[in-house]
């Protein structure tokens, strides 16, 4: 018989418990170029609508920081070959970053550097991940473009809407500490399909298809949104998950009160909330500005109402 795990010392939960309070809401205010890449639009249209909020336990956000660590780590070790790196944008002092679509797709460099041994007249943007072992022996294998894609994906991005036509992933292996250095090129076809799916994905009034139709498919099995777009789990009550919400030139817009919606807002919603009718699994029968009302599955019916006196206004 295998031997059960040791139970969690209390010092040990309290340390995860640390970072779960802090992680958030799990909400990302805009679309951004790290997941670009996802295979699945929908699952990125349901990102972008805080369809369900990304939520993870203190161990796995505890790596996350991991990575961020290491990324001082690998600044130094890139200067100390002569290179001029920097991590911050000198004109505003913060993260260099990048936006296109009126501010709701966009992302923010590890850096750029000049001086690569490589190539050390040409700016290049710098991209860092951490790695387990096997993720890692793959990247050396295949190369980063075929290994990870949505990791390309991003530094496309990031060269195309910065105007550097190179990038440089460093990637490290967590279990071993190796490294593996790799120069990418700007590819300006790659770059603009990537921007037109953002721009489709974002202004999309209705979610994309599916990548699959089986909720046993192995993307699905592991997404955030199973539940809402496989088992018609409830989505989170938003201004971006109610069919009054659009996204314009500079934030969201709300059809039912006529006014912009700060991020604040958008996060609480309002008592006039109704439900995108595409995230209802159900058949509109009858709808009015304050009501839909729905035919389930099994026959029954369901009304998302909006119009209780003690709806608070927007």
């Amino acid at each position: 018989m295998a031997e059960l795990p040791e139970a969690p010392t209390p010092t040990l939960t309290a340390i995860h418990a640390d970072y779960e309070a802090r992680q958030g809401d799990g909400f990302r205010d805009h679309l951004g170029a790290s997941i670009i890449g996802k295979s699945c639009a929908r699952a990125l249209w349901c990102d972008f609508r805080w369809i369900t909020p990304a939520r993870h336990s203190g161990r796995l956000l505890r790596l996350f920081e991991t990575g961020q660590l290491e990324e001082d780590r690998l600044v130094r070790n890139l200067r100390a070959t002569g290179a001029t790196v920097l991590e911050v944008d000198p004109e505003t002092g913060r993260q260099f970053r990048v936006e296109d679509h009126g501010g709701h797709f966009g992302g923010s460099l590890d850096g750029v550097a000049l001086g690569l041994l490589e190539a050390p007249k040409t700016w290049h943007v710098l991209e860092f991940k951490t790695h387990s072992v096997r993720s890692f022996n793959e990247l050396v294998a295949k190369g980063v473009v075929l290994a990870k894609p949505q990791h390309a994906a991003q530094m496309q991005i990031y060269m195309h809407l910065t105007g550097i036509t190179r990038a440089l992933y460093v990637a490290v292996c967590k279990d071993t500490d190796a490294l593996h250095v790799e120069r990418i090129e700007a590819d300006r076809a790659m770059a603009e399909r990537l921007l037109e799916k953002a721009g489709r994905i974002i202004f999309a009034q209705h979610p994309p298809a599916r990548i699959s139709e089986d909720p046993a498919w192995f993307e699905c099995r592991f997404c955030d949104h199973r539940a809402a777009c496989h088992e018609g789990g409830g989505a989170a009550v938003t201004c971006r998950s109610c069919l009054h919400a659009t996204p314009v030139d500079g934030g969201w817009q709300c059809a039912r009160h006529d006014r912009m919606l700060a991020p604040a807002e958008q996060r609480a919603a309002c008592g006039r909330h109704l439900f995108i009718p595409d995230l209802i699994p159900g058949e509109v029968i009858d709808a009015g500005d304050d009501v839909v009302t729905y035919r389930m599955a099994d026959g029954s019916t369901w009304t998302n109402d909006a119009r209780s006196p003690e709806a608070a206004p927007c």
